[in-house]
């Protein structure tokens, strides 16, 4: 039907348009693809919607549930990525306004504090660097505008916002401004004993802290693409890609939950980044000369991030296999065309809570590869789960010792553990 109604919109590009070749028609398809998904779900859950012919049999309507599930899923996860893809190319102009807001904003306090104060070369330097920033930061957000315009730096090969890299680069703009403001004061200055006071602004000895933090900040957000990186290469983290970065992505894990590690991450760092930002307001003819106490804060914030990137993630692992057994069944071996109730941990990776990231997980039965089934409940799927996956053993599984092996969403291999299959 989702599909039916996409065709049907094409060309339209009125208020009901879903057809994908516009920014309006790709939100709107994707949330009619969702809306139609839930209500399929929904309906398999209280036993509405199986056809007659597979009713009879719980196997049989089990995989129709969860092949229909999965096509409609696909569906999904397609709208999702064009929305995605139109979204990110609808940024880099809302980036460029936030810009320019923030330089109007900027001209708008320049202007009322000069009131009684008068207007001083500072201002000027002040607003010019804030100009040049501003035309920097739109050109190479529109250059890089199919890929979140200004943002596209600090988004990550998961399409998620970085937390380090939005730090790293708010220090850096932060570092850029205060030199661009000392430029354009000594540019300005007339005066020999003031331009040698302008450039004593930028001796090392008053802005050590700010250096120290940059540098710091900077190498975090290198060695943390690195770590991510060869963590997931070694299969010891999971990373699943999102569909469109988030802003809230910057304090929370891939599965959406709030982050301590994060959280003071960028906590501590804003902090840090207000009191510099009004120190440089304050002596505009030097770097902001951060306190070493605050600068500590900041090391000992940035300590705490790496660390949590080091302990986070964790290989999938299988810590038993047993036969399911329904109420009233006797108990018995495992046989072919028995369910099998695979026990561990790490079965489904940090933001693949979706249907067509649960329909990829895989369990190899000795040669076999059998995909999981989705087993629809009310508001969510009882099976695949974290901790406990349920599939059938296929009649092409050989009698005998055989090895039984998960292979999540995110592609990673979890240990093999042997069962006995009887005739």
């Amino acid at each position: 039907m989702a599909v039916q109604e996409a065709r049907q919109g094409v060309g339209a590009h009125e208020g009901g348009c879903a057809c994908g070749d516009c920014p309006h028609g790709a939100r709107e398809g994707h949330r009619r693809a969702v809306a139609e998904f839930l209500l399929m779900r929904e309906g398999f859950a209280s036993g509405q919607g199986l056809p007659a012919a597979v009713a009879h049999s719980a196997s049989a309507s089990r995989q129709w549930v969860s092949d229909e599930l999965t096509q409609s899923a696909a569906l999904v996860a397609e709208r999702g990525r064009v929305e995605g893809e139109a979204w990110l190319g609808r940024l880099w102009l809302r980036t460029a306004c936030v810009v320019w807001g923030a330089f109007l904003f900027l001209l708008l306090v320049q202007a009322l504090t000069a009131i009684g104060a008068g207007w001083t070369a500072a201002r000027t330097a002040g607003l010019l660097a804030a100009l040049v920033v501003g035309l920097a930061t739109t050109g190479a957000g529109y250059l890089h505008r199919t890929k979140g315009g200004a943002l596209a730096p600090v988004i990550g090969e998961d399409n998620r916002l970085s937390t380090s890299r939005a730090v790293a680069a708010s220090w850096v703009l932060l570092a850029v401004y205060a030199v661009l403001v000392l430029v354009g004061q000594l540019a300005a200055a007339s005066d020999h004993g003031k331009r040698d006071a302008l450039i004593t602004g930028l001796d090392l000895a008053r802005g050590a802290g700010v250096v120290t933090v940059l540098a710091v900040v900077c190498g975090i957000a290198v060695l943390v693409r690195r770590v991510v990186g060869l963590r997931v290469l070694g299969q010891r983290l999971q990373k699943v890609r999102a569909d469109r970065p988030r802003a809230s992505d910057l304090l929370t894990d891939d599965s959406g939950r709030g982050s301590f590690t994060d959280i003071q991450y960028v906590v501590v760092n804003t902090v840090a980044l207000a009191f510099a930002v009004v120190r440089l307001a304050r002596r505009p003819d030097q770097l902001p000369d951060l306190p070493w106490g605050l600068a500590l804060l900041v090391l000992v914030s940035a300590a705490t991030y790496v660390a949590g990137k080091y302990a986070e993630g964790g290989r999938p692992v299988i810590l038993s296999v047993v036969r399911a057994r329904e109420a009233g069944d006797l108990d018995a071996p495992i046989r072919t065309g028995d369910d099998i109730e695979i026990r561990g941990a790490g079965f489904v990776p940090p933001g693949a809570q979706a249907a067509d990231r649960l329909s990829r997980m895989v369990v190899r039965i000795g040669a076999v590869h059998v995909h999981v089934p989705l087993v629809p409940v009310a508001g969510g799927f009882s099976n695949p789960t974290d901790a406990v996956l349920t599939v059938p053993v296929p009649a092409d599984v050989e009698p005998g010792r055989v090895e039984v092996q998960v292979v999540t969403a995110a592609g990673v291999e979890t240990n093999r553990c042997v069962i006995e299959v009887t005739d």
